[in-house]
C-alpha cells in the first residue's frame, strides 16, 4: 500500500493517508485538500516537475521557499515551517535532497486535473505553460500545456466531441443528453486564430466560450483531461501515467452530468489508473458508499448500473464489473483538529466522529431531516 503522512505544512497539523485504488479528501475549504495533492504530484513527479520548471526558464536556486512559490503558487512559501516533515511509504523525505537525487527528468507517472481548469481555456483555446505569471500553480500550468498540445497535434479532424474514436459510445451519449445537449464541440477559426466553440446543426450560429454556460466551461477541460487519459488505441493508459488526480470533478455541473462523470473515473480505474478526488460533493460519496456495500454484499455488476440508470451496453458492463473489485479509500481533512480521519467505512449509522457525516458533506441534509422529523411528530394534524 502507499502511504503518505504530513506534519505541520500549511494548515495540516496531522495528515495519514493510505491511499486505494480510488482515494477521496473531504473537508472544507483551505483545509489541507490541495496542498496534499500537489504534494503527491511532487513525491511521484519529481524530476518531470524540476526538468519542466528549468526547461520554461524557471530557478529556484535550490532555496526551498521560493521552490514552494513557484511549485505551489505565489505566497506558499510560508506553507513550510522548521518542524514540517513529510513522510512516504515509510522513508522521511528531505525535500532538497528530492531533487538531488532526481536530476534527470525521468517519466512522468502521475497526471493532475486542477480545480482551477477553467483557466486553462482563454478565449477557448488551451493557454501555453509561458502565458501564465510566474508565481501560478505549476499544476494549473502544466495541465493547461497538455490540452494546448492535445488539441493541436492529436485531433486532425475539427470535430472534438462527439469524437467515434474517444471514448466508449455509451459515455458519449450520456455526455450528449446531461452536458452538451444537442450541440457539438468544435474547432473554429475566427480571425485567423483558432478557438473552441458550441456548435448545433450545419448552418447554425456557433456559441464561442464565454457564452458557454458554466458548467460547459468547467467541463470541457476535463472532458480533454480524459481524453488525453485514454488514448485512441488498444493502449489502456497514457505513457508511464499510474495516477490520476481530480480536483473538485462535481465544479458547475448537474446531479446528471455529476453520475457521468463519475462513470468515466470508474473507466480509468478499469483501465489500471490509480485516481485521487478531492471534493465537495455528497454525491461522490455517495457513489463510493454504493461500491463499498455492492462489493461487500457480492453484488452483481446489473446492481451499480442500476444506480445509475444506464443500460448494460456499450462496455458499461465491463466497467461496473471491474470497479466493484477496487479499494476505495475516503480520508476527512478536519478544520478544528487539522488532522485527517479516515472514513473509508462510510457508514451513515455509525457514532464514529466525520464518518457518520461523512466529512460533514451529508451534516445539512441531516439536520434539515432530524428538524423536519420533529416539527412532524409534534404537529396536531
Amino acid at each position: 500500500m502507499t502511504t503518505l503522512q504530513i506534519s505541520n505544512l500549511g494548515q495540516i497539523r496531522q495528515a495519514q493517508l493510505t491511499f486505494g485504488d480510488l482515494t477521496m479528501l473531504v473537508g472544507p475549504q483551505a483545509t489541507g485538500k490541495s496542498i496534499t495533492l500537489q504534494l503527491l504530484k511532487l513525491l511521484v513527479d519529481a524530476g518531470y516537475v524540476q526538468h519542466e520548471l528549468r526547461r520554461h526558464g524557471m530557478d529556484w536556486e535550490r532555496e526551498l521557499p521560493k521552490f514552494f512559490d513557484l511549485y505551489f503558487g505565489e505566497g506558499m512559501k510560508s506553507i513550510w515551517h522548521e518542524n514540517s516533515a513529510v513522510t512516504w511509504n515509510g522513508n522521511a523525505i528531505d525535500m532538497i535532497g528530492l531533487f538531488d537525487r532526481m536530476k534527470k527528468r525521468g517519466d512522468e507517472k502521475l497526471f493532475f486535473i486542477p480545480a482551477q481548469r477553467v483557466l486553462a481555456l482563454r478565449d477557448g483555446w488551451p493557454r501555453p505553460f509561458t502565458d501564465y505569471a510566474p508565481g501560478d500553480p505549476f499544476a494549473v500550468r502544466d495541465f493547461s500545456e497538455k490540452l494546448r498540445v492535445l488539441v493541436e497535434r492529436e485531433f486532425t479532424t475539427d470535430s472534438l466531441f462527439p469524437q467515434p474514436k474517444r471514448l466508449k459510445s455509451s459515455f458519449r451519449e450520456l455526455l450528449q443528453r446531461d452536458v452538451f445537449a444537442s450541440f457539438q464541440l468544435k474547432v473554429d477559426r475566427y480571425r485567423s486564430q483558432k478557438r473552441l466553440v458550441l456548435g448545433a446543426e450545419a448552418g447554425a450560429e456557433s456559441l464561442p466560450y464565454m457564452v458557454w454556460s458554466a458548467g460547459q466551461r468547467e467541463f470541457v477541460p476535463l472532458l480533454l483531461g480524459f481524453y488525453w487519459l485514454m488514448p485512441p488505441t488498444k493502449v489502456a493508459k497514457r505513457g508511464k501515467i499510474e495516477w490520476v488526480v481530480i480536483e473538485e470533478l462535481e465544479m458547475g455541473l448537474h446531479s446528471r452530468a455529476i453520475s457521468v462523470v463519475m462513470l468515466m473515473v470508474f473507466e480509468l480505474l478499469r483501465r489500471g489508473y490509480k485516481v485521487c478526488i478531492s471534493t465537495h460533493s455528497p454525491q461522490v460519496l455517495e457513489c463510493a458508499w454504493a461500491l463499498n456495500y455492492l462489493r461487500r454484499y457480492r453484488a452483481r455488476p446489473e446492481a451499480l448500473l442500476e444506480v445509475f440508470k444506464v443500460p448494460r451496453s456499450g462496455g458499461l458492463y465491463e466497467v461496473a464489473e471491474a470497479v466493484l473489485t477496487k479499494d476505495i479509500r475516503a480520508f476527512h481533512f478536519d478544520s478544528d483538529s487539522q488532522q485527517t480521519r479516515d472514513i473509508s467505512s462510510l457508514d451513515p449509522e455509525t457514532a464514529e466522529p466525520g464518518v457518520d457525516g461523512w466529512g460533514g458533506l451529508s451534516e445539512f441534509s441531516s439536520r434539515v431531516n432530524e428538524a423536519v422529523g420533529r416539527v412532524a411528530a409534534n404537529s396536531p394534524q
